[in-house]
């Protein structure tokens, strides 16, 4: 049986820390992605060097709000966007991952029901409004204040495009 099969979803949780260190990143990617992985190990994961085991990490719902947090600074844009996407990642880290370079991070953050209604509503007022005005009005936690801001922008826009 080779590394890569032994990293399967009811591998013991001791193997999978050993195989974390393995010099394939696949398997480190499958013990990132396993949903027996510790917390403790997939923090050791969070620093590697290859962003395939970080978007791993990043993805893995045993992930702590800690390392999602020291994950959401990463330079891959990818990385950064799984972490948008996890249930386990902090309101805190959220806020901070709705002011991202890259939109499309920022329409994952609309998403994620950790998201508060406030960071949504910061949010509406995005530079890149039409591409993340759809995320933000289809949010679970849009406002229903902020959902009628977003409509009424909307109409105001499509009357200028009329004139």
């Amino acid at each position: 049986m080779n590394k890569l099969t032994l990293a399967g979803t009811t591998t013991d949780p001791v193997i999978l820390d050993e195989l974390s260190k393995d010099e394939d990143f696949r398997v480190r990617w499958n013990v990132a992605v396993n949903l027996n992985t510790t917390p403790e190990t997939l923090d050791y994961l969070s620093k590697d060097e290859d962003s395939e085991v970080r978007c791993g990490v990043a993805q893995n719902p045993n992930t702590s709000p800690e390392t999602l947090d020291y994950l959401s600074r990463d330079k891959d844009p990818n990385v950064r966007s799984w972490v948008a996407q996890n249930p386990n990642t902090s309101p805190e880290t959220l806020d901070y991952l709705s002011k991202d370079k890259d939109f499309i991070i920022r329409c994952n953050v609309a998403y994620n029901f950790n998201t508060s209604p406030e960071i949504i509503k910061q949010m509406s007022i995005d530079e890149k409004f039409n591409i993340v005005k759809l995320h933000i009005k289809n949010s679970p936690n849009c406002s229903l204040e902020t959902w009628k801001y977003l409509s009424a922008l909307e109409i105001l826009e499509s009357l200028n495009e009329k004139l």
